[in-house]
């Protein structure tokens, strides 16, 4: 691995974990609650992530360029929650633009068993062969637009595995119930996981977010669950904690506990 891969790796895993932070949503969702002024958002959440996943217009418009975390920039698009198809994406940003932001990594959706599997699969091999000669990592997202009952280990393995023969240097998925140790041993690179819907309780994220770093997942990219929260500074904590100090889940939950009561 050359030089600038392997620093760019180590600013988003340090001790190779990771917390990313994403914001990115209003790509294909528009206005999202909680991120009406990212910027604000993010403000009290920054010393508990690593990295910010966001798009090129979110970094200029709300992210201040003096002191940021590392960033990872969306880079496809082209879809919206109101259009035919959320997998007919398209790239949206040029390498010179990724090289010009001075980003740490870049994040595509590949929609494998769609319509547009080989579209965005694509994508993913053009940005790879691009970025590759930068030095620039890129991050695939396993998505699967509205159908989130493909969230299992046998789809979600295959689809990891494509992304990382593909070239990908980190994948990003959701975590299922079932077999997800399975998931990360298929897989040749580091996997992430996706926060995905907001769950119901505080306690259901720190419980699969602690299950799939114990099944050999490197870290998360988790927002809705964390800005959403009534208390998104004790999540963020808590969840940190897991990641990069391998708390159990009863101490992740003291930690939220304690940081919500202000001790």
């Amino acid at each position: 691995m050359d030089w600038g891969m392997q620093n760019r790796l180590s600013q988003l895993m340090p001790g190779g974990k990771c917390f990313f932070m994403p914001i990115d949503h209003g790509y294909f969702q528009g206005p999202t609650r909680g991120l009406e002024k990212p910027g604000e958002t993010i403000q009290p959440l920054l010393p508990y992530f690593d990295a910010l996943f966001c798009t090129r217009g979110v970094l200029r418009a709300a992210i201040d360029p003096v002191g940021s975390k590392p960033i990872v920039l969306r880079v496809s698009g082209c879809t919206s929650m109101v259009g035919k198809d959320l997998a007919n994406e398209a790239l949206t940003t040029s390498i010179e633009e990724i090289v010009r932001l001075n980003v740490a990594a870049v994040g595509i959706s590949v929609f494998i068993g769609s319509d547009y599997e080989k579209e965005t699969l694509k994508n993913l091999s053009t940005l790879v062969n691009q970025c590759e000669d930068y030095g620039i990592p890129v991050m695939a997202v396993t998505a699967v637009g509205k159908e989130m009952e493909k969230r299992e280990a046998r789809y979600l393995g295959l689809c990891c595995r494509i992304a990382a023969e593909l070239g990908a240097r980190v994948v990003k998925t959701y975590w299922c119930e079932k077999d997800f140790d399975k998931v990360v041993q298929g897989c040749p690179v580091p996997v992430i996981m996706a926060g995905g819907p907001k769950c119901e309780t505080e306690a259901e994220v720190l419980a699969f977010v602690h299950d799939g770093m114990q099944k050999g997942a490197v870290g998360l990219n988790l927002g809705r669950n964390v800005w959403q929260s009534p208390h998104p500074v004790a999540m963020a904590k808590a969840l940190r904690a897991i990641v990069h100090d391998n708390v159990s889940l009863k101490q992740a939950q003291d930690i939220f506990n304690a940081t919500k009561a202000g001790k």
